[in-house]
């Protein structure tokens, strides 16, 4: 039986064909492309906007923009990491817009925002395993900026260095510094209880990944026409 929490398995088409086939009109692979790196990209925009509906409305926007520049794409980097640079623009630029219109002075990097409690139960979070779970993304929620971002990269969605170096646009030595950092300021006790939890924190589901497909397959629709 199918779950929503089930992996969407894709078939085994490198990178660079996608993108060759999308260039030449194929508009259905884009959907493949989106299915492939939506995961990736949620957990980044989310690590930076810190809510879960506007971490959508950016990969929306990320893959629009990404479909409208393909022909750019020149291929000196990884296709992920492109497709993440563009992400994290944006969720960095809808962050700062975020705050000049809630805080027009002050150290904003000091003010945290909270995280929103659903007002029903929702069927996505009921879907998490056990309590460390949410007590956890809370934690990462806590990080400062410039070590959130590195962390859940390294360790929740699982880039080597080098790929989390190249995707933020660091040194390497950077990356190690920042994320030694950030394992620090976690609580010891719920970072050794959560374990490999880390890896299912910020879980994109099945309903969230058809939507952000559905909602750039129709806009990219009507660009067409």
């Amino acid at each position: 039986m199918t779950t929503d929490t089930e992996p969407i398995r894709l078939p085994a088409v490198s990178d660079e064909e996608l993108v060759s086939r999308i260039r030449t009109g194929d508009l259905r692979l884009f959907e493949e492309l989106m299915r492939r790196y939506n995961q990736r990209l949620y957990r980044v925009a989310r690590a930076i906007v810190k809510d879960e509906d506007e971490a959508e409305d950016v990969m929306q926007q990320a893959y629009i923009q990404a479909y409208l520049h393909l022909d750019q794409f020149a291929g000196r980097s990884q296709l992920a990491t492109w497709l993440t640079r563009i992400a994290i623009r944006e969720a960095l630029g809808r962050r700062r817009k975020r705050r000049e219109d809630q805080w027009p002075a002050g150290r904003d990097e000091d003010r945290m925002l909270p995280v929103n409690a659903p007002d029903s139960p929702d069927p996505e979070r009921l879907a998490y395993a056990a309590e460390i779970r949410t007590l956890l993304e809370s934690s990462i929620d806590a990080l400062p900026d410039t070590y959130r971002l590195v962390f859940v990269c390294r360790e929740v969605e699982g880039l080597s260095t080098s790929e989390t170096a190249d995707a933020l646009e660091l040194g390497e030595e950077a990356v190690k510094t920042r994320l030694h950092r950030a394992r620090g300021m976690l609580r010891r006790e719920l970072f050794a209880r959560a374990g490999s939890a880390s890896m299912e924190a910020f879980t994109f589901y099945r309903p969230r990944c058809d939507r952000v497909v559905r909602r750039v397959l129709d806009h990219i629709a009507r660009m067409a026409h």
